[in-house]
């Protein structure tokens, strides 16, 4: 049985441009705003690696999905628990971080999903069911559509990538080239690091899915995988725009002054 095309509220809608998104670390709605008004498609809110309340991610989310955005969400584990309430909030999709193996990507897609293709429970009074208002069974149609995507961040991920794929819960994968140079010793630009990207984006294409880098800030490098077969890219994060951008500003005074 092939997979349903879910689109993430349009992210992977037919025809659309390679979409671009970048990362949300700062705990107000303000940078969720600006990265709007900038261009960006999406953005991935990240509970693995910024201290993000439940909360606020909540704020971020509804901000996200008012300026047009499609926000999706880095948990920061495979947690059926969080994974459920992050959907209900109106996240359109989900990050799992270092998942290696395909019972751990069944695990994850069957916390995304609705019975009988998984075991997400009914909250029908969420921001997802339009706090109740929403019919139930167009409710739970619409959970249809939220991407579950695993992160590959080993070896081990990568070679079962083929398997993890053909889950039909499974949308796409993220390729967390970091994580994945520091557990082979190595770095993100070597040759055995970006054999092993090749080989991911080739299985996702062979299963007719996705499969999307990060790539800091620097969009040359980005635009290159993209022709290289990339589908989504993540670029910078909004810690780092105003860090770099604070910098420039003291180091270009520094040099006039």
């Amino acid at each position: 049985m092939s997979a349903p095309r879910r689109t993430g509220g349009g992210l992977f809608g037919p025809g659309r441009a390679t979409p671009l998104g970048t990362w949300l670390k700062i705990a107000s709605a303000e940078p969720v705003e600006i990265i709007a008004y900038a261009g960006f498609d999406f953005v991935v809110i990240d509970t693995e690696h910024a201290p993000l309340d439940l909360q606020t991610v909540y704020r971020l989310i509804n901000s996200a999905r008012a300026l047009g955005m499609a926000p999706l969400v880095r948990v920061p584990d495979k947690t059926a628990s969080m994974i459920q309430k992050l959907l209900d909030a109106g996240a359109k999709g989900i990050l799992v971080p270092h998942v290696d193996t395909v019972e751990e990507a069944a695990a994850v897609g069957q916390a995304c999903r609705f019975p009988p293709h998984g075991v997400r429970g009914a909250g029908g009074t969420s921001r997802a069911g339009a706090w109740g208002l929403l019919p139930n069974a167009e409710y739970l149609a619409s959970g249809d559509d939220v991407l579950c995507i695993p992160q590959l961040e080993s070896a081990e991920a990568i070679k079962a990538a083929p398997e993890i794929l053909a889950l039909d819960t499974v949308d796409a994968v993220f390729v967390g080239a970091a994580d994945l140079s520091m557990s082979l010793g190595t770095t993100p630009g070597s040759p055995e690091v970006q054999e092993l990207i090749a080989s991911a984006i080739d299985a996702a294409h062979a299963a007719g899915k996705k499969c999307g880098l990060a790539f800091g800030g620097v969009p040359e490098r980005a635009a290159q995988a993209v022709r290289e077969g990339c589908d989504f890219v993540l670029l910078s994060n909004d810690t780092s725009m105003l860090a770099e951008a604070a910098r420039g500003l003291v180091t270009s005074f520094r040099k006039e002054s």
